[in-house]
């Protein structure tokens, strides 16, 4: 009777060693989608981060790119703490996936909040960015940002194209008669294309471009929130198996 139970811990130790062993696996491969998300956030975008004066936005895509760091390193030690069943081992790896966990939550809601206050945010500060900065000394970053915006989103202004009259750039002469910058031209190749600001020359959009920055910003909170949460959820699959396995081994002797 004895030798059938412990016929059937040394099977049932060898499945949850597998499923673990699974888990890493698929685990490892989502903490490099996951670091790939936040680089993406930070390389790509870094020019539009820098028209919002909120840095949630960078947080969440900083702590992703950490928290994969984590996952990755952890999906290797869990490996190895599977296969040389250590206790000591399981441990560590237990408060690895509890620490990345408690960061993408972290980075899940972060997302959540940022998303509820970004449209006040856009509203408040966008426009002043764009007529105070853009060509001025010190902040050439805002210009190629607006630049990019602009050609990007297809749109011309904050709210429209009549807010550039209001331009330090312009006011004060350095504009070379333009009335809008050449980034909001349909032919921005075109040199002193801004001079005119006919909607059959420049971009009439409406909402500006808040709206379109606005909704872009929205989307990728919501995929950098998704990611951060859903992985976390899987987690917790992780964290039982852990636990399981865990149990299932004699205590090492001290």
């Amino acid at each position: 009777m004895g030798l059938k139970e412990e016929k059937k811990e040394t099977c049932g130790t060898i499945c949850l060693k597998y499923l673990l062993f699974s888990f890493n696996f698929l685990f490892w491969l989502a903490g490099g989608a996951v670091m790939a998300v936040g680089i993406w956030t930070i390389v790509e975008k870094s020019d539009y981060i820098s028209l919002l004066s909120s840095k949630i936005y960078a947080v969440s895509a900083y702590i992703l790119i950490v928290a994969g760091v984590i996952v990755m390193v952890t999906g290797v030690l869990g490996c190895c703490a599977t296969f040389k069943e250590q206790r000591r081992l399981l441990r560590v790896y237990f408060v690895l996936l509890l620490c990345v966990f408690l960061l993408e939550i972290l980075a899940g809601v972060l997302a959540y909040i940022y998303y509820q206050q970004l449209n006040e945010e856009l509203k408040e500060n966008l426009r002043e960015t764009m007529v105070q900065k853009y060509h001025q000394p010190e902040q050439e970053h805002v210009t190629k940002a607006v630049d990019k915006l602009q050609q990007e989103f297809k749109c011309c202004g904050s709210n429209n194209s009549s807010d550039w009259a209001e331009s330090v750039w312009i006011r004060f002469g350095n504009a070379e008669q333009r009335v809008v910058p050449d980034s909001c031209c349909k032919s921005p190749v075109i040199q002193f294309c801004g001079q005119r600001d006919h909607p059959s020359n420049i971009y009439k959009v409406e909402g500006g471009c808040i709206s379109k920055l606005g909704n872009f910003i929205l989307n990728h909170l919501q995929i950098i929130g998704a990611v951060g949460v859903g992985i976390a959820c899987v987690q917790i699959f992780g964290m039982c198996f852990t636990c399981c396995l865990y149990r299932s081994l004699k205590a090492e002797p001290y």
